[in-house]
């Protein structure tokens, strides 16, 4: 399924650039094609695709993918509920693009991936006749010689994240005499972090094996034959969703450096969005373990501009709708500047209660997952979550705090982890507060005995 990409502001560029970019009129400028990784969604491309726009990109030519099933099997070799194959999830890109050249009438698209969205990118490349349909190909974070590259007791062999496996050995052979593991005429470039993502480890920490030897360096995704980009300290979501990878990406697109990585505001703001659920139990979002992007129907969302002091809310919601069979929801004519609440309830999972940064720009993609409390938290007073969706709370680097607890719970070097929670005791609902480099959140605790759950998400 794709979805097309409005998109949203923020303000003061990351990085001091040389130069000026010209903004592409309609016609000149190619479409884009995001294609998110393991367990995410479509909305997880938001902030770049308002960095695009905020530098004259049509909004008319960029557009996201939504796998149903995002998430790889353990084992290619071997069907699993729930989940895609590498094969699959190539064949997503194929239909997308598809689709995009025949709605704009152009000739090739440029694709951007992320982690495993760039390894279907590749093979779509190399098997699936995007040789013919890409101009440009841009992978962040992608492990394209594994996330391990020897055999490791209890990994399977044939996972997609297998250097030696099947799938990324046939991917990384030699294309021509200089031995580049890259399919031409489509021009590349990998975006990588120095030492900081957390899947180019040659220790095997964050997949559960500490201290053993994955076979992979720093430099595991890059490609020969392709442009590599090195960006100090970034983590593996950030290789994507970053302004300093949008600035990368843009100036490999364009030629030119991007007028800025900031996010610039507009006058009239139009939400949409997506419900989908989870397959099991879950009330760890980042991780994705069992989550799809399977419309839910029947599901409430109410919206409730709140005081950006204190939570509270303003009145009665400004929004409500229950979705239908394609779990669409919208359209929600915001304010600019103010915050809002999102509640999200459906027969059999929590009610939702996300707060987050004010709206800045329109957005087609803002999609919410529902959720349900865990077994080993249904006796929990409440339950409160800091959460970042384009990257991981590092506190040897990031300056954050969470309840006035710095660093959060659960945050550790390294940039892993991309959510906190807190389970407080509280007599009755109070203002709860997360902050990350300059970004700052304010919500309210909501009782999780009868069936609530809090989420500050950080947008940026």
């Amino acid at each position: 399924m794709i979805s097309r990409r409005l998109l949203l502001a923020l303000g003061a560029g990351l990085l001091a650039l040389a130069g000026c970019a010209t903004a592409p009129s309609a016609q000149d400028a190619p479409p884009i094609v995001f294609v998110h990784g393991n367990g995410d969604t479509a909305s997880i491309w938001q902030t770049t695709m308002w960095r695009f726009e905020s530098n004259g990109w049509p909004r008319s030519r960029l557009y996201a993918i939504d796998v149903p099933y995002p998430i790889a099997r353990d084992d290619d070799a071997r069907p699993q509920a729930g989940r895609t194959s590498a094969a699959e999830n190539a064949a997503h890109v194929k239909a997308a693009v598809e689709q995009v050249l025949q709605s704009t009438g152009a000739k090739q698209v440029v694709l951007f991936g992320n982690s495993r969205g760039g390894i279907a990118i590749r093979s779509y490349v190399e098997s699936g006749g995007g040789d013919k349909t890409v101009s440009h190909a841009i992978l962040g974070g992608t492990p394209n010689h594994g996330v391990w590259a020897v055999p490791i007791e209890g990994l399977p062999n044939t996972s997609e994240f297998a250097g030696h496996g099947p799938i990324l050995t046939a991917l990384n052979r030699p294309k021509n005499a200089q031995g580049d593991e890259v399919t031409g005429p489509v021009k590349w470039m990998t975006i990588r972090s120095d030492n900081n993502d957390k899947f180019a480890q040659p220790d095997g920490l964050w997949v559960g094996k500490r201290g053993v030897a994955t076979g992979v360096t720093n430099a595991g995704p890059e490609l020969k034959g392709a442009t590599n980009v090195v960006i100090p300290r970034i983590d593996h979501r950030e290789t994507a969703y970053s302004p300093a990878a949008f600035a990368a990406a843009y100036q490999f697109i364009t030629g030119k450096a991007p007028a800025t990585s900031a996010v610039t505001a507009e006058d009239k703001i139009v939400l949409r969005g997506k419900i989908s659920g989870l397959g099991v139990s879950s009330t760890d979002p980042a991780s994705g373990a069992f989550s799809n992007n399977l419309p839910l129907p029947g599901a409430k969302l109410q919206v409730f501009a709140v005081d950006s002091n204190t939570g509270e809310r303003r009145g009665a919601p400004a929004y409500e709708s229950t979705t239908g069979a394609d779990g669409m929801w919208g359209p929600f004519n915001a304010a600019a500047d103010t915050r809002y609440e999102f509640v999200l309830s459906a027969p059999g999972y929590a009610t939702s209660h996300i707060y987050r940064s004010a709206f800045a720009r329109s957005s087609d993609v803002v999609n919410i997952r529902a959720e349900r409390i865990a077994d080993a938290d249904k006796n929990a007073p409440t339950i409160v979550r800091m959460t970042r969706p384009r990257g991981y709370l590092d506190p040897g680097r990031d300056k954050m705090v969470f309840d006035s607890i710095s660093p959060p719970p659960g945050a550790v070097l390294g940039a892993g982890v991309a959510t906190s929670t807190l389970k407080p005791a509280y007599d009755s609902p109070r203002a709860i507060t997360a902050e990350f480099n300059g970004e700052r959140i304010i919500g309210r605790t909501w009782p999780a005995a009868q069936g609530h759950i809090t989420t500050l998400e950080l947008t940026y």
